[in-house]
């Protein structure tokens, strides 16, 4: 069988391409070896079950471990309905996994299992078996989001931490790892229908699992190499699995979506088998065109939790990485879903993210405003396929002193980053692509970067505080066109002053040519 980059389910070594993980499962199978109990708990799309099947796969190798390694995902509701069923449901996964790996073993599981009614039977039953079988046992259960908030799932867990506590009067699990979206040290449940929400800690003894199972680019090239090996194509694998890194930030799903693009889309066009950091540029942005479940998610998630969607705002549009806790629930919640990330301050995950929620609030913005008159494509394009920038500020200048006199100013004061991003969307449209970066600065700058067929332009936005910080900033503004390797830069001020002077002028500053434009 031909191997493939997989973006769908479990991943298999022999029939996927899969990043080099190493690592992670060794620090992760030292954690079983200790006999730990600990939780994964990553956002959707992020390997969680291909590391339980590698992990077991690996345990089982050994010859020193039974694993039971299952799901509850699929199971059912009816099975959580009361303490009888859950208890029988759960000997007859168990069953399952003994009959295929431990055969000599089924006939007594059979047997001892007749009689389970509740959760103290299964105890009990646990034990027995420990102490049957001369291996350890290990016990992975996958998707337990699917029954977090279920009184029964948190008695069970009360179960598992209470043969823990008393592992060395009987035996039990020498090892538990449950994955799934949410951390279940700190449920919260309804203990009864007419309760109000709690948190319990039914699984305060689990030990942190600081594994990064974000994908570096040390663990991409790799794969990249079996890939090139196998299919016989030519890259250059440290710049493209830099490149990849670039986008995703090591997002396992968005890093093997690209690199799917790459092979199966963009390769079967090319001449000649090569794979370029172009290629890796075009691929994001098709992926960025498309809806997918994982964006969906992305979306939904915001748009059901305002808190979370304003916090993403300010982060993005207004620069404030600071100021955040880690203990902040909205923050959590980010952390959780793969939303945000903890760097410096807290940020958007990854660049590809980071547009497709640009994108998102742009859309938005657009349903507030009618800016149709000002973003017709040919107005601002010269010969040569240049984009007429100067044209562009001068436009979106006019458009917002339009605007401006009427109901939507306080709109226009918060959302200005927004709507001129917006604006410009149109107008370099299926010819170019906006490359936004947010710095923190005195004066919360968001630089954009332009690439209008193969030319590049650099624009700055920001909020006028004066004109000793004004100045200041056009100083590290000439840094930034220089890093860029540009002469001429564009500098779009959001004056919120109540009385506005609509100016704009070409300044001159360390060498660099500057059009500043106030809005």
């Amino acid at each position: 069988m031909k191997k493939y980059f997989n973006i769908t389910g479990l991943c298999f070594p022999n029939e996927h391409y899969m990043a080099d993980v190493s690592k992670k499962l060794t620090r992760a199978y030292s954690m079983i070896e200790r006999g730990e109990y600990f939780i994964i708990n990553r956002p959707r799309q992020y390997g969680k079950t291909t590391t339980l099947y590698c992990l077991a796969d690996e345990l089982t190798k050994s010859g020193e471990y039974i694993v039971f390694n299952m799901s509850f995902e699929g199971i059912g509701s009816l099975i959580f309905n009361d303490e009888t069923a859950f208890a029988q449901g759960f000997v007859n996964l168990l069953k399952v996994m003994i009959e295929e790996s431990e055969s000599s073993f089924s006939e007594w599981f059979d047997v001892e299992s007749k009689a389970i009614s509740n959760l103290s039977d299964l105890s009990n039953l646990v034990t027995k078996l420990a102490n049957k079988v001369e291996k350890k046992l290990v016990l992975m259960i996958d998707e337990v989001d699917q029954s977090s908030n279920n009184q029964l799932f948190i008695l069970f867990l009360a179960m598992l931490r209470n043969k823990y506590l008393q592992r060395n009067r009987f035996k039990t699990f020498h090892s538990v790892v449950l994955a799934g979206l949410h951390d279940v040290k700190s449920l919260k449940l309804k203990l009864r229908p007419d309760e109000e929400q709690k948190y319990n800690s039914p699984w305060n003894i689990a030990a942190e699992f600081n594994v990064d199972m974000n994908l570096q680019a040390s663990e991409i090239k790799p794969m990249l190499e079996e890939y090139a090996a196998d299919k016989g194509v030519t890259m250059d694998t440290q710049q493209i699995s830099e490149r990849l890194f670039y986008y995703t930030s090591g997002y396992p799903f968005l890093v093997s979506k690209l690199c799917k693009i790459i092979d199966e889309a963009i390769l079967t066009n090319k001449l000649e088998r090569t794979w370029t950091v172009e290629d890796v540029d075009i691929a994001t942005s098709s992926v960025l065109k498309e809806t997918n479940t994982n964006f969906e998610s992305l979306i939904k998630n915001l748009e059901n939790n305002p808190a979370l969607y304003d916090v993403v705002y300010k982060i993005l549009m207004d620069a404030e990485h600071h100021g955040y806790s880690i203990h902040d629930f909205i923050i959590g919640l980010g952390l959780m879903h793969g939303i945000l990330k903890n760097g410096r301050g807290f940020t958007l995950h990854n660049r590809i993210y980071e547009e497709i929620i640009y994108d998102y609030m742009m859309s938005k913005a657009k349903s507030k405003v009618v800016m149709t008159d000002y973003t017709a494509q040919n107005v601002y394009r010269l010969p040569d396929n240049r984009l007429n920038m100067e044209a562009v500020l001068l436009g979106f200048q006019a458009f917002m002193k339009k605007e401006y006199s009427r109901k939507d100013r306080d709109f226009l004061e918060k959302n200005g980053r927004l709507v001129f991003l917006a604006f410009i969307k149109p107008i370099i449209n299926g010819s170019g692509y906006d490359f936004k970066e947010v710095q923190v600065s005195e004066e919360r700058r968001l630089d954009v970067v332009i690439t209008y067929f193969q030319h590049k332009y650099v624009a700055e936005l920001k909020i006028w505080r004066g004109e000793k910080t004004h100045e200041k900033g056009l100083l590290q503004l000439t840094d930034y066109l220089e890093k860029q390797s540009v002469t001429e830069g564009y500098l779009l001020i959001f004056d919120h002053s109540e009385i506005k002077n609509w100016r704009s002028e070409w300044v001159e500053v360390a060498g660099k040519k500057i059009f500043a434009v106030w809005v």
